[in-house]
This record gives C-alpha cells, structure tokens and sequence, in this order.
C-alpha cells in the first residue's frame, strides 16, 4: 500500500517544526488528528519516524532518510495535478514519421525546422520507406505515423486526409516533338516508364473516365521509384503519369507537355497515417494541421 499524501504532509510539516502541536496548524487541523496521521503512516511504512517523549520529538533514522523522498513524492503529486490542468505545456515526446523518399525531400524535410518551431516540445525523426512498408510499420508499431497516399483498407489503421494528390500523363516536349502522341495508335512507338509492373501510376489514366485500355505500348519500363521515372520522363527516354507536384515547374516551362488532355487522371490523397488505439490522436490532429498549412512541393 502507498502511503497517503495528506500524511505525508504532515510528516514533512512535523519533520521541519519537531513539534506536532505546532505542526499541525499550518495544515488546519487538531493535534490529535495530526497524530493520528503521523501512526497512520508509520503504520502503513513499517516502522517508527520520530522519537517522541512528553518534552521532545526527533527524527529516527528512518525518518531522516524519508524526507528527501517525501519532498519529492508531494512536488511529483504537484507536478501531476498541474499537468492534468495543462499549466505544464505539452509533454516533450519523440514522434518517427514516415515518409516516401521523394515526398519526404521535397516537402517535409523542409518543414522540420518551421514544425521546431511551432511544436518545441515535438522530436521528430524520419524514416524513408514505400507504401507497403510504411503501412506495416505503423502496424508494427515500429513508425509511429506515415504520410503516404496508398489506399486504406485496414481497421488497425485510422488517417487524417492532408492534400489531394493530382496525376498527369505527360511526355518531354524534345521526345514529343519527334514521336507524337495524340491518337492511341501512336502508344506503339513509346516507352511507358512506371513504377511497378502492375502499372500503379498508369492505372490513375487508364481508370479514369476515357481512358480505358486503348493504349498499347511498344515497352513497359519499370523503375521502382517515382522521382527515378520524372528524371527519365524529363530526359526524354519515356512517357508517363506522374503527380503533378513534383513536375509543376517542368510543366510551366514547357520541358514536359500533357498528353491526351481530353482525359482528367483520378486523384489521390496524401493521408497521414497512424493507428486507431493510439492515444496520441490530438498530436497527429495537431500535425497534420501544420502539414496542411504549406502546398505539396
């Protein structure tokens, strides 16, 4: 059993006036109440805190090894109250968010010292990683968090929508110039680069409204990595859908063009991830707020 607080009181207070009667005034209550208190707590310690004649009263041994640590034990019970009243700030805490590398680059490493900032109390460490993994580790528990924009089908994962991810099928201008890409006959002199061999990118075109599978590729290049296929797109060694948030710039200058713009590819959404049962739900809120705050880049 621990021992109470409020008779902890009353020992410091006794400890420091080595007289109960006096003792017990400060804390509002009668000597004999007070004395209680004091047998109530070597009860429930074990042993004897003070030697107590008709003229005296002095600390044992063990009543002199206890005041150091009932000092701090009402100070923690102090510090636990104000906590609870949110007059001690955030808890300092050390969040792992993951992130694809190339998102991660361009768009979040250079928010961490603006979310420094802002949330001081919050560590963050990164971890670079694919969809997939992310998600299974922030199943595991080995991420605390994940930004990712792969769909969700699974109830140990909850999310806060962040911004919407936007595709486009597009071709470098020097490649278009010399194969055009206008009617569907002509996919047969064209590289399709994507990310996988299940076409994850592609299928953001083919799915969407006019799109269909009526575009037949002379090869299929798959490189595992989006900003590895923006680098070859933008050489020219093959066409592609890409988000338009990595090739915004590319587009304004005219070094990649749109194909087939007749066709508005589906849309995505960046999402942060985390799961259900953990407590830490107002933080992510909070997170993502500040996330939401700066466009995707």
């Amino acid at each position: 059993m621990l021992p109470s607080l409020d008779n902890l009181r009353c020992f410091l207070s006794a400890a420091r006036l080595l007289n109960f009667r006096k003792a017990a005034r400060p804390l509002g209550i009668t000597p004999a109440a007070f004395g209680q208190r004091i047998r109530q707590l070597e009860a429930e310690l074990g042993t004897e805190l003070f030697r107590r004649t008709t003229r005296s009263v002095a600390l044992t041994d063990a009543g002199m090894a206890l005041v150091p640590h009932a000092e701090k034990c009402l100070a923690a019970a102090s510090d636990c109250l104000r906590a609870a009243r949110g007059e001690t700030g955030p808890t300092p805490m050390d969040l792992t968010l993951g992130t694809r590398w190339e998102l991660g680059m361009s768009w979040i490493l250079p928010q961490l010292d603006p979310l420094a900032a802002s949330m001081p109390w919050m560590h963050i460490h990164l971890y670079f990683g694919s969809g997939p993994d992310l998600l299974f580790r922030v199943r595991t528990l080995e991420v605390d968090c994940a930004i990712t924009s792969s769909r969700l089908g699974d109830a140990k994962l909850d999310s806060l929508q962040l911004h919407r991810e936007n595709y486009v099928f597009c071709g470098a201008r020097s490649l278009l110039r010399k194969k055009p890409l206008a009617r569907p006959e002509h996919a047969r002199e064209h590289v399709l680069l994507d990310y996988a061999p299940d076409l994850p990118l592609f299928r953001y075109w083919k799915d969407a409204s006019g799109g269909g599978d009526r575009l037949h590729f002379r090869q299929i290049t798959c490189l595992g990595s989006v900003h590895a296929i923006a680098v070859r797109v933008t050489e020219g060694a093959g066409i592609a859908v890409l988000p338009e948030y990595m090739i915004r710039r590319e587009l304004e200058n005219g070094t990649l063009q749109e194909v087939f713009k007749s066709v508005t590819p589906l849309h995505d959404h960046f999402r942060l991830v985390f799961r259900p049962d953990d407590p830490r739900r107002s933080v992510y809120e909070g997170l993502a707020r500040a996330l939401m705050d700066v466009p995707l880049q």
